[in-house]
């Protein structure tokens, strides 16, 4: 109910800014399932429903509904909602407060959240960036850290200890932050007193690859390029989809892991986007039984050396993961982590596999990484120059 009140709000409103002359009755915020009839009538009368709403083929944690004019209301999962204010147009009055403004057109953003720098890339729009949560050094995306090393962007601090001066004094118009920020709550109200909108984003809750780089369409849509954002996605899911056959699988088992500092394993629960990109390409993600116990959103979980021994030992590949502590070269550098690996079968058969440090950085690489596992299973002999993501370890 509260949705359509919206709706016809925010509708009626850029109807009334457009000069159309429509007028609504304002709809209280204390209207009850018994007025729906009028409130559907009312937005129906004065056709102030969306003219379309944005395509999405998986993401789920955002939605976009286009009106007249060129305003747009963008939907986040968590609830926030944004109205997209085309930049010669004004803003609506009497929106709902629980509504943020967006003006286009965005040149001074700063943008915290790290899976979003890629998507900024592949659009062409890293001159929107003005300031970055994350220092030269953090940075494995090419354009992002020579932009920082040559000041065309600044560092402003993390998402939990930004620079509030420097972010004034460069004009900021957007803040676009990970979740990470409702752990500081106090920071995003910071930010929304001085002035600056935020909007945070939840691409890493979407549980499917492609759903992650679906987001680029949400970001065509802030920077005015949504017809380029929709193109670039569409061309690089059916690239995959040309080459994968779906729903074909090879039958071998793959690991997707690494060993922390203290000998825990942390391995990805099914379900998570990894697992759904190793099905993809082909394999049969190991271990297949965990985290159902664990009552929380997190994608990973530890577990002892011993237990995932008895649960990956048999995996016909092993993929280690080089976030945290950087990548491996040898399979000596993987066997100082556990004199227990050298028992692996894909450590005795040469099938282990590393990822290259941007991987997590590089959103719109997912496709490109389907398409790498695929290949490790499919080749006797893969070729690793013919991989992006991935390198042996021998």
């Amino acid at each position: 109910m509260k949705l359509r009140k919206i709706f016809a709000v925010i509708a009626g409103c850029l109807l009334l800014t457009s000069g159309c002359g429509v007028k609504t009755q304002p709809v209280e915020e204390t209207a009850s399932a018994e007025n729906t009839a009028s409130v559907d009538s009312t937005a129906a009368e004065t056709s102030i429903q969306p003219v379309r709403s944005l395509d999405l083929r998986y993401a789920d944690q955002f939605s976009v509904d286009f009106y007249e004019n060129g305003y747009s209301l963008i939907k986040i999962a968590d609830g926030e909602q944004y109205l997209v204010v085309p930049e010669q147009e004004t803003v609506p009055e009497n929106l709902p407060e629980d509504i943020t403004v967006l003006q286009q057109p965005f040149q001074d953003i700063y943008l915290v959240a790290t899976s979003a720098m890629d998507l900024f890339c592949q659009l062409d729009a890293l001159d929107s960036i003005t300031l970055s949560g994350t220092d030269a050094s953090g940075w494995y995306i090419e354009e992002a850290r020579k932009a920082l090393e040559e000041e065309r962007i600044f560092y402003a601090g993390k998402y939990n200890s930004p620079d509030y001066e420097l972010i004034l004094s460069n004009n900021c118009d957007l803040a676009v932050e990970s979740t990470m920020i409702y752990h500081n709550p106090e920071v995003k109200e910071q930010l929304e007193q001085l002035g600056i909108p935020v909007l945070v984003e939840r691409s890493s809750y979407e549980s499917h690859p492609f759903g992650r780089m679906e987001w680029i369409k949400l970001y065509g849509v802030l920077l005015g390029k949504e017809e380029q954002a929709t193109e670039c996605f569409d061309n690089l899911v059916t690239r995959v989809e040309e080459i994968i056959p779906e729903a074909k699988s090879t039958g071998s088992e793959v690991a997707f892991f690494y060993i922390g500092s203290n000998g825990a394993v942390n391995v990805r629960k099914p379900g998570d986007y990894i697992t759904e990109m190793i099905e993809m390409a082909g394999g049969v993600y190991v271990p297949s039984d965990l985290g159902q116990e664990e009552d929380n959103a997190l994608s990973t979980m530890n577990m002892q050396m011993e237990s995932f021994y008895e649960a990956a030992r048999d995996a016909d590949y092993l993929i280690y993961n080089s976030t945290i502590d950087g990548e491996l070269e040898t399979l000596d550098d993987l066997i100082e982590k556990s004199d227990l690996l050298k028992d692996f079968k894909a450590v005795k058969t040469g099938n282990v596999w590393c990822t290259e440090k941007n991987f997590f950085q590089e959103t719109m690489g997912l496709g490109n990484m389907i398409l790498d596992i695929h290949y490790m299973l499919t080749e006797t002999d893969p070729d690793p120059e013919q991989m992006t993501y991935l390198h042996p370890l021998q």
